[in-house]
């Protein structure tokens, strides 16, 4: 019988995640904002963005606010925690309070 997990390392490494410095955002959102109407997907399709990507760097920049264009990525993954079998069990078989 086979297995699902095939012995070894996966063949298909996970992709990374984009990361856009603050002097490339403004230079796409100047890019995209001086382009006629039917040039900017073009620009999109070459940069392989969204709009959304787009609408969200010009919203920072008009705010003025600079910080805002700087990828903020959220803390390290807490560590799990492993509770016991018995600690478990107690937390689903209490009586109701009354």
């Amino acid at each position: 019988m086979t297995s699902t997990n095939p012995a070894g390392p996966d063949p298909a490494a996970r992709p990374k995640r984009r990361t856009f410095s603050p002097e490339y955002k403004l230079r796409i959102v100047a890019e995209y904002d001086g382009a006629l109407k039917n040039e900017k997907g073009a620009v999109l399709r070459r940069e392989r963005l969204y709009h959304s990507h787009v609408k969200e760097w010009r919203a920072a920049r008009d705010a003025g606010a600079p910080e805002k264009l700087v990828d903020q990525r959220t803390g390290p993954a807490r560590p799990k925690t492993t509770r016991s079998p018995a600690s478990r069990a107690s937390s689903v078989s209490r009586p109701p309070a009354g």
